[in-house]
């Protein structure tokens, strides 16, 4: 660790837009840091400009800052591996997930342990979304329940379940008292959290449904699908006012897409979500026309697990394999990718 490499994976695309892709290799350095986690990479978040918050098959939540590199703070309270972590923008606290059946909120500058547990689901928990404003946690589970608590005292206000809802993810609206959850029985819901009932579902998917974002605008809600052979691997972007339709869908991973994101820095001309999959490819798509304006493969790095970014510039991925890779976006050369350092 610590060594530069030699040049980058082979194994490049950029996509024009006539769906065409131009293979190339490229000589640009990829810098190593010391790694975040000792196993898989299951979740990531944006904390600040410069930190991302990760979890891992490791048992560990880590604070890294990805521009100098170097772990910042580890927390390991967990008994099972990581599934989600989560956190407001610039905030000082942070949420996990675990496979121990339990959700943990942490303070980003205390050592000393948890601040707050989320104990009550029966299975592991692997839905975690907290409120713009910070005060309620969401949490969903493999025992098909939804939970809302309240932070500061630990307490579940609001329990739900539905039958076969295995929930894979959640994700607030913002501005809204309202979160979508994805599912294992291929549905995609919005919940009111004030009572913590459905209030819309949206069309049966033939696959499982993995991930899902929501735009800055609360406008727009973009969910990604498990699949093979390049069937069912495709994000989905659903228009979240009146008519709840479906937009469009972004195709072209060969196999399971396990998250989707929208990127800031888009334009209102051009306004951009990326993707990635356990074909260990990154897409960026234009996000009204589905055109995959750039892609690159993670050669080696194993199913691709998680997504992020807090600029227009940097994003984050999370693997299997080899850590957590920092790409960068170039607007000025259509929309190509490269890598620039993983840890």
């Amino acid at each position: 660790m610590g060594k530069l490499q030699s040049k980058q994976k082979r194994n490049i695309s950029r996509y024009r837009v006539d769906g065409h892709a131009d293979y190339s290799p490229t000589s640009q350095t990829v810098q190593q840091y010391s790694p975040a986690h000792n196993d898989a990479v299951t979740s990531l978040a944006s904390l600040t400009s410069e930190q991302c918050v990760s979890g891992g098959n490791d048992k560990t939540v880590v604070i890294y800052n990805w521009k100098s590199g170097g772990v910042q703070q580890k927390f390991m309270s967990h008994e099972r591996d990581i599934t989600k972590v989560t956190c407001n923008f610039k905030s000082n606290r942070i949420f996990s997930a675990s496979r121990d059946k339990t959700a943990l909120m942490w303070d980003v500058d205390c050592k000393a342990g948890p601040l707050q547990e989320f104990t009550g689901h029966e299975l592991g928990v692997t839905g975690l979304a907290v409120s713009p404003g910070g005060l309620q946690l969401c949490t969903g589970s493999r025992d098909n329940s939804m939970c809302i608590w309240d932070v500061e005292t630990g307490i579940c206000l609001q329990k739900s379940s539905i039958s076969r809802n295995l929930v894979t993810h959640i994700c607030w609206i913002p501005t809204e008292s309202l979160v979508i959850q994805t599912s294992e029985d291929k549905m995609v819901r919005i919940w009111d959290i004030r009572e913590l009932q459905v209030t819309h579902t949206f069309p049966m998917k033939q696959y499982i449904q993995a991930h899902c974002d929501t735009s800055p605008d609360g406008r727009y809600c973009i969910t990604c699908s498990n699949g093979f052979g390049g069937e069912g691997c495709e994000a989905t972007l659903w228009d979240l006012r009146q008519a709840k339709r479906k937009v469009c869908e972004y195709k072209g991973h060969r196999q399971s897409a396990a998250a989707c994101i929208f990127l800031p820095g888009g334009t209102s001309s051009f306004p951009l979500v990326a993707t990635s999959a356990h074909d260990c490819t990154v897409r960026i798509w234009n996000r009204d026309t589905a055109v995959c304006v750039g892609s690159l493969c993670l050669d080696g790095a194993g199913p691709l697990t998680s997504l992020v970014s807090s600029d227009g510039a940097s994003l984050l991925c999370g693997s299997f394999h080899t850590g957590i890779h920092h790409l960068q976006l170039n607007h000025s050369n259509g929309c190509s990718l490269s890598e620039v350092a993983r840890f």
